[in-house]
């Protein structure tokens, strides 16, 4: 980790951190959620988005410049404290700020969430170690 830059770590739009597999879920026989169920998450989604950007000229969250962001990422008050909290306290750029805004309206849209709530905001472990 310490070999990557600030910088290109801001470039990268999601980090996932996983943890080990235990047997136990691995052994687990109940049905998980299926490919198809998630497609269709997906595509509402995109739906939401296309909708949403039609007079904007994109298509999609991760387009969105400052402006849009600011016009379509309206926060709840408990999103704002968690938002403050870590640009604050962690010293998130403003790059991921503004990656962050993005993909939490991305996990808001087929929610069928309007504001963004603090749920939906997802902090990117290889940002900072936390």
């Amino acid at each position: 980790m310490g070999k990557i830059s600030g910088p290109l770590l801001d470039r990268i739009y999601i980090h996932i951190e996983l943890p080990s597999i235990k047997y136990k879920a691995l052994a687990d026989t109940k049905d998980a959620e299926s490919s198809a169920v998630i497609k269709e998450r997906v595509e509402k989604a995109q739906v939401i988005q296309r909708e949403r950007f039609k007079s904007e000229g994109i298509f999609y969250n991760s387009s969105m410049n400052t402006k849009l962001i600011k016009k379509y990422c309206v926060l709840e008050d408990a999103a704002k404290e968690l938002l403050k909290m870590a640009m604050t306290e962690l010293g998130f750029s403003a790059r991921v700020y503004d990656k962050i805004l993005k993909a939490a309206r991305t996990i808001a849209d087929p929610a069928g969430s309007d504001n963004i709530l603090a749920g939906h905001i997802q902090y990117r472990g290889l940002d900072k170690q936390w």
